[in-house]
């Protein structure tokens, strides 16, 4: 089984791809951005939480207030920090759960989707890395339409930015660019091109195989 981690920046377009390639066959796809809204149910990662912030504790419910969560850590990196030292390891292990559920079903193509892939050396745990990439004006214009839209503030968009490796860097570092500037059919074809030179590369491995030995996450 190929396992492929996928990322890009804020607006780039990372999420459609994702889309594309739940419609594939044989590829199956994890997200870490789902696999941390799960993690809120997690009674040991409640309880983490309630350590580093007490303040976001409902005892009532004995559950993580997240929108008061999102409020304390506010644009302070190292609060965010010490946040992503809690859920990442458990974010892990799901990524590594996804990976022996897919091999057991003989699935082809295995897709971590992960944000801060290269920010966090996940390019360690996959076989080949995919960046999904569009020009920094089209990356404003969709970032300004979600300002408009009211998804996120000006400000808070910046702070993102500034918590991600630049795009040039990640197309740099990344086996394969997925270009989403200019049209869906477009990307899909760029996509699908892609896959095929990743399942040539690896001799056309046959379903539940795996080329590489398994990586620890």
């Amino acid at each position: 089984m190929i396992v492929i981690g996928l990322t890009g920046s804020m607006a780039m377009g990372k999420t459609t791809v994702a889309n594309m390639l739940r419609d594939m066959k044989g590829v199956a796809v994890h997200c870490s951005d789902e696999a941390v809204r799960d993690l809120y149910n997690n009674a040991e990662v409640i309880d983490l939480i309630r350590r580093r912030f007490p303040a976001t504790f409902q005892k009532k419910t004995n559950s993580i207030d997240k929108k008061k969560l999102i409020g304390l850590l506010g644009r302070d990196h190292e609060a965010w920090d010490d946040l992503e030292e809690i859920l990442h390891p458990y974010v892990r292990c799901a990524q590594q759960k996804f990976i022996r559920d897919q091999q057991s079903l003989g699935t082809s193509i295995a897709v971590l989707d992960i944000p801060l892939l290269f920010e966090t050396g996940g390019e360690q745990r996959v076989d080949f890395t995919l960046c999904v990439s569009a020009p920094e004006f089209i990356q404003r214009q969709r970032i300004e339409a979600r300002i408009r839209d009211g998804k996120v503030s000006e400000e808070d968009a910046a702070f993102r930015l500034s918590r991600q490796m630049p795009d040039a860097e990640k197309r740099a570092r990344a086996d394969f660019t997925i270009p989403t500037g200019t049209s869906i059919a477009e990307t899909r074809k760029a996509l699908e091109k892609t896959l095929a030179e990743i399942k040539k590369t690896m001799g056309g491995p046959s379903p539940g195989s795996c080329r590489f030995p398994p990586r620890a996450l």
